[in-house]
């Protein structure tokens, strides 16, 4: 019996276009994530757009950021921003309560938060 990958268990791509869009509401909002707001453009279509393609595939779904712009290199893509600690956890804030409104189980939201954990304390460069 084959698994089914987060992106499947969470519902596919219109799951994933949503908690990227969520991420961003939340981060346009909140004044507790100014800093990190600032370190993105005014218009965040394009953000949103390349957090979508990219959560697809890390999640298991169609790699459509390596289709679109090849492979990630978060971190090298990373480096022209200041990502300390209080950017990871700002950016952790965003994302921790955009999954806590997805509509899946409680075991799945702690497994995704642990691994966006991960990569987001992977692009601390300072």
């Amino acid at each position: 019996m084959q698994q089914l990958t987060p992106y499947e268990l969470l519902g596919g791509a219109g799951v994933v276009r949503w908690l990227s869009d969520r991420f961003y509401d939340i981060m346009d909002a909140e004044p507790a994530v100014k800093p990190l707001r600032d370190m993105h453009p005014a218009d965040l279509t394009a953000s949103r757009e390349k957090l979508y393609m990219f959560l697809s595939g890390w999640l298991g779904g169609p790699p459509l950021y390596m289709q679109a712009h090849g492979h990630p290199r978060l971190r090298a893509r990373h480096l022209p921003f200041p990502i300390d600690e209080a950017a990871r956890d700002q950016w952790m804030y965003c994302m921790k309560k955009a999954v806590d409104e997805l509509l899946c189980e409680d075991e799945l939201k702690a497994k995704l938060i642990e691994a966006f954990y991960g990569t987001a304390d992977f692009m601390r460069n300072r």
